[in-house]
């Protein structure tokens, strides 16, 4: 299974995504997404989860959960806006993925057997910050993610 991760669209949806997300199976977002239209144009591509970030506090986005947990593919995601906020302990939680954004910085780690995925931001650009998105291919339930630059 293949799956578009990305956050912090910040109202701002690149025509340059769309087609780089074509033959995915599943979209993430990870909050501050700013504009639900950008979820209506995702859902044209695959079905997609999204969380609210601090900017969707309020407004059209508010109703978005905070955090949400799907498993697809045999493994289990934990998808919230701030890492900072993770309340829980993935690994006891039996989470193989917990996907964040809100610091605008792609990471890829692996702590204790979790794969900790922040695509980075596809959103307005901030400081000097890249333009990204993520794969994130799971294979028999073993997850795997690249980064992938958007704008360069």
């Amino acid at each position: 299974m293949l799956i578009g991760v990305l956050s912090d669209t910040h109202g701002l949806l690149r025509p340059e995504l769309l087609p780089a997300l074509a033959d995915v199976d599943h979209i993430f977002h990870a909050g501050d997404v700013g504009d639900p239209e950008i979820l209506t144009e995702l859902r044209r591509i695959a079905p997609i989860t999204a969380i609210r970030g601090n900017i969707d506090r309020s407004g059209p986005c508010a109703s978005l959960p905070s955090t949400e947990a799907i498993e697809l593919a045999g493994c289990l995601i934990y998808i919230l806006h701030s890492i900072d906020d993770l309340d829980l302990h993935p690994q006891a939680a039996s989470i193989g993925v917990v996907l964040s954004g809100h610091s605008h910085k792609p990471s890829i780690e692996h702590r204790d057997g979790v794969l900790y995925l922040n695509p980075g931001s596809v959103g307005p650009r901030r400081f000097n910050l890249p333009i990204t998105f993520a794969l994130l291919r799971i294979d028999n339930g073993k997850p795997a993610a690249r980064i992938i630059p958007l704008i360069s």
